[in-house]
């Protein structure tokens, strides 16, 4: 589903050196970033190819710590500037499905709607729907996006739960970012903390 176009390591920082912005390029990019997510900051995700279709899956997302309604209502204030009831969908290890969904099955393209199993929702409320508690997941495997899969797997050694809020990375009423500028002035504009561009971390002072 990775069709779009993407960005070299080079093109990312010559874009950023010709904005003047600091950047670094950690050793374990995908630890880094799960300590981030843990610790409450929310993440500009910029990685490979863009996806074709109705969501992010994991190239172009904004990421955040799943588990406290209080997570979700800061991406929809700070972020998404949109209305604090509106829900956000997880992107989850497809091995943990079982835990996490009644009926679980392989959901890669974030289309399907599973209810929550009651043992586990504590641990997922960002991502639960206000209204109903169900949630709308997109489970990864390895061979699907190996850096998300990653990413995730950093995650849940963190914190034990092999879950993050995964949104598109656009603001309210914006189509998705294509391209590393776009991500910038994304990033810029609204309340993130860290963007990632490929191997690059930029943070906010």
């Amino acid at each position: 589903i990775y069709y779009g176009p993407e960005y070299s390591t080079e093109e990312i920082i010559n874009v950023l050196e010709k904005n003047k912005l600091e950047y670094e390029i950690p050793d374990d990019l995908e630890r880094t970033v799960a300590e981030q997510i843990a610790d409450g900051k929310l993440i500009g995700w910029f990685q490979g190819r863009l996806e074709m279709g109705p969501r992010a899956l994991g190239n172009r997302s904004i990421l955040a710590d799943p588990r406290t309604a209080a997570s979700r209502d800061r991406v929809n204030k700070y972020v998404k500037h949109r209305e604090e009831w509106r829900p956000f969908a997880p992107s989850m290890l497809e091995s943990a499905a079982d835990d996490y969904l009644i009926n679980a099955e392989p959901s890669p393209f974030m289309i399907k709607t599973f209810r929550v199993d009651d043992s586990t929702k504590n641990d997922i409320q960002a991502v639960l729907h206000p209204a109903d508690d169900t949630t709308r997941p997109q489970t990864v495997r390895e061979d699907q996006n190996p850096r998300y899969y990653r990413l995730i797997k950093a995650f849940e050694e963190i914190t034990g739960v092999p879950v993050v809020l995964n949104t598109s990375f656009n603001d309210h009423g914006e189509p998705i970012v294509t391209t590393p500028s776009e991500a910038i002035k994304d990033f810029y504009g609204m309340g993130l903390d860290t963007l990632v561009l490929g191997d690059v971390v930029v943070k906010k002072p």
